[in-house]
């Protein structure tokens, strides 16, 4: 299989939650990611905007845009 990516990923399993616009809360499991993105782990992609930003654990936060998507799956590219 041909990787397109510029950067390869890691695996991970990291908590994190998709942070909307309108003040609601998603949660999801980031499955693996590099310095420019990640792939999420969600129960529906129904209702995820194109845009949010993404909190990983405590203290780390990106805005990102949606490049991808699964039924439970969500690729994302970081814009911050």
């Amino acid at each position: 299989m041909n990787e397109s990516r510029s950067e390869r990923r890691q695996r991970v399993l990291l908590a994190g939650k998709i942070i909307l616009d309108t003040g609601g809360v998603i949660d999801c499991t980031i499955r693996d990611r590099s310095g420019s993105g990640a792939r999420l782990k969600v129960a529906s992609v129904i209702g995820i905007p194109d845009t949010f930003t993404l909190a990983i654990g405590f203290d780390e936060q990106h805005a990102v845009n949606v490049a991808w998507r699964k039924q439970a799956e969500l690729g994302v590219h970081f814009t911050s």
